[in-house]
């Protein structure tokens, strides 16, 4: 066993600390920049947090949490997670996780898992048919309990792999709103974790060791499109840093005269003004 010299040991846990209190702050700062950036949240609020057990939705939900007890305005938060009825799914950790914090949280059991697999075809992957019925749940359940606000965990590499899925494979340039009016106008959705990255919302899970629950159902495909560009993401964080954020800011400055849609500006009416012809001409 490799012994290092005392001071060095103590040497290294201030260093740990000051990292993670870092990471603390940044992540904290971020979701609040996001929160009064896009108006995510109002006062009198009652924010359904979506749990699936992943990494980001417990750091979404803490993170949330953190921000009621500080934040200026009073709203309030409930949990609520989407049991689909996949083999094996550990039921009673996120209710032991939750019981443990105190926090009001509901959890639905629907066999979703069934009809993902029914409905989609060999060799496609489960995502499309998965995120529509468990979008349709958890829009029925916020209306039923008064939720005016829903809590989804997506961060910005989400965002940015979106963007790229649409842009290689579906020909739009379009990624994920940080703030979304469902088609019926019942539900708002929104996305504090916008301006955080994946890397930093992992190393948080890991240092407070959350009870991570794996999605075994997508998770047991593999050569899926977006984790194709999960790789390339990381590639350009090794090679150029700060590459990806550069990305994720474009999508927020949009410049549609130096693009081609032509429902966004009015390149048929574009005219030169008839004052500078006529300052040509003289010229």
């Amino acid at each position: 066993m490799r012994r290092f010299p005392r001071g060095r040991v103590n040497a290294m846990k201030p260093k740990s600390r000051y990292e993670t209190n870092k990471l603390q702050k940044r992540l904290r700062r971020q979701v609040g920049q996001a929160v009064t950036d896009y108006s995510m949240i109002d006062d009198g609020d009652l924010v359904m947090v979506c749990l699936s057990g992943g990494k980001d939705s417990y750091t979404l939900l803490e993170l949330l949490s953190n921000l009621a007890r500080s934040a200026p305005i009073s709203f309030r938060l409930t949990a609520v997670n989407l049991d689909q009825q996949q083999p094996g799914f550990p039921a009673d950790v996120l209710p032991s996780y939750l019981d443990r914090l105190g926090i009001d949280y509901t959890i639905l059991a629907e066999d979703t898992y069934s009809i993902v697999r029914s409905l989609t075809p060999e060799g496609k992957t489960y995502c499309p048919v998965c995120s529509r019925l468990r979008r349709g749940i958890l829009y029925a359940h916020a209306r039923a309990i008064g939720a005016n606000k829903i809590a989804l965990g997506h961060h910005l590499d989400d965002v940015v792999e979106t963007l790229f899925l649409n842009m290689f494979f579906g020909g739009k340039l379009k990624a994920m709103p940080p703030k979304l009016l469902s088609d019926d106008g019942s539900n708002v959705v929104i996305r504090p974790l916008y301006y955080c990255r994946e890397a930093d919302i992992a190393r948080w899970a890991a240092h407070r060791a959350f009870p991570i629950i794996p999605c075994n159902l997508c998770g047991s495909q593999d050569n899926l499109q977006r984790n194709v560009i999960k790789e390339m993401l990381r590639s350009w964080d090794a090679e150029q840093p700060g590459r990806v954020e550069n990305i994720a800011r474009a999508i927020g400055s949009v410049a549609p005269s130096q693009l081609a849609d032509r429902q966004l500006f009015d390149f048929a009416g574009l005219r030169a003004s008839a004052a500078r012809i006529a300052l040509r001409e003289v010229g």
